[in-house]
C-alpha cells in the first residue's frame, strides 16, 4: 500500500508530465471568482492520458478504502468529477451518481442524478478544491437528500485558507491526493520551475489578494 506522501508526490509528478499544471506567474491566470493566480490545474486532462488516469483512479480507490472505509456510494460533481468517481467506482465495486450544479428545468427536475436511498454513505468525488464553494454546494444537495456524506475525495487542493475555512465551516472533509505544496515543491525539482519561485507560489496560496508575488515584465525578481 502506498503512503499518502508517496501518492501525493506520485500524482505530483503525473500531472507535471502531462503539462496540467501551467505556471504563469508573470502573466496570471483569472478565475471565475475574481482570484489571480500564477497555477492553472487541468485536471481533464488526465483522462485523455491512459497511464496517469489509472494512477489517479487507483489512488482515489486506495484513499477511499483507507479514509472512508464505510462508503457504500460515489457522487461526483458536475462535470469534472464525473468520470473519475464512475471509474474509480468500478474499481471499488460501488454504485455511483453524480450532482448537477442546479436543477434540471425539464424532466424529472433532478439535481442528484442516479439511485440515492435516504441514509446512504457518500464520499463526493472532485478533481480539484480552490476557495471549495461548488464542492459544498454539492455536499448540501446530498445532504437535503439524506444522504450521509463521509467527505470529499480530490485529486488536487490549493489548500488556501479561504477553502480551508469554508470546508471546516460546512463540516466537510476533503482529502486530496495531491496539494499545492507537493506540486511546486516537485516542478521545483524536476526544472519546471526555479527553487526561488517556490515562495512566489507559497505566497500566492497563503494570500491571493496580495499580488506582490506578480512578476510584472521588465521588472528584477525577487
Amino acid at each position: 500500500m502506498n503512503t499518502p506522501d508517496a501518492i501525493a508526490k506520485k500524482i505530483a509528478q503525473d500531472l507535471l508530465d502531462i503539462r496540467a499544471v501551467f505556471f504563469r506567474p508573470e502573466e496570471p491566470f483569472l478565475w471565475a471568482s475574481g482570484i489571480k493566480s500564477p497555477v492553472y490545474c487541468d485536471n481533464r486532462l488526465t483522462l485523455t492520458a491512459p497511464q496517469v488516469r489509472d494512477d489517479v483512479e487507483r489512488a482515489m480507490a486506495e484513499t477511499i478504502r483507507r479514509e472512508y472505509p464505510g462508503a457504500e456510494v460515489l457522487m461526483g460533481t458536475a462535470t469534472a468529477g464525473i468520470a473519475h468517481a464512475a471509474i474509480t467506482a468500478h474499481l471499488l465495486g460501488l454504485p455511483m451518481g453524480y450532482v448537477r450544479a442546479g436543477q434540471k428545468d425539464h424532466g424529472r427536475q433532478n439535481q442528484i442524478e442516479g439511485r440515492l436511498e435516504k441514509g446512504r454513505k457518500v464520499v463526493v468525488v472532485e478533481d480539484l478544491i480552490s476557495t471549495g464553494g461548488s464542492v459544498i454546494e454539492v455536499v448540501e444537495a446530498l445532504r437535503d437528500a439524506g444522504a450521509e456524506v463521509l467527505g470529499v475525495v480530490s485529486i488536487f487542493t490549493y489548500g488556501m485558507k479561504k477553502g480551508l475555512d469554508r470546508l471546516a465551516a460546512a463540516r466537510v472533509r476533503n482529502v486530496s491526493l495531491t496539494d499545492f505544496d507537493t506540486i511546486a515543491r516537485t516542478a521545483a525539482e524536476a526544472g519546471y520551475i526555479a527553487p526561488r519561485d517556490i515562495a512566489r507560489l507559497i505566497a500566492f496560496r497563503d494570500n491571493p489578494s496580495d499580488e506582490s508575488w506578480i512578476v510584472r515584465p521588465g521588472a528584477p525578481e525577487a
